[in-house]
């Protein structure tokens, strides 16, 4: 299971999703398979991502981070990506 962090733009809107597949999630985004928030604001580019064994626990991540200030979610983008990079590439 994954916790990820999608974005349209650096420091842009931010969407924080949970998944068993992140490669086919950031996929469905990226293409906008699914409508609804991410689609309406072109929310694609994977800026951050952790992997959980088991769904409870990366669903207790999910909420938590989505509890956070807009600024701790940039603090936790940037510690591991202050370039805002896409890792989707990375993925493939």
């Amino acid at each position: 299971m994954h916790v990820y962090i999608v974005t349209n733009k650096p420091r842009g809107v931010i969407y924080t999703g949970v998944t068993n597949d992140i490669v086919r999630r950031v996929f469905e985004h990226r293409n906008k398979l699914n409508q609804g928030f991410t689609s309406k604001y072109n929310l694609a580019k994977l800026v951050y991502a952790e992997e959980w064994s088991s769904p409870y626990e990366a669903i207790r991540r999910e909420k938590q981070i989505k509890s956070w200030s807009r600024a701790r979610k940039i603090d936790l983008i940037e510690q591991i990506n202050p370039d805002w990079k896409d890792f989707y590439e990375n993925l493939l």
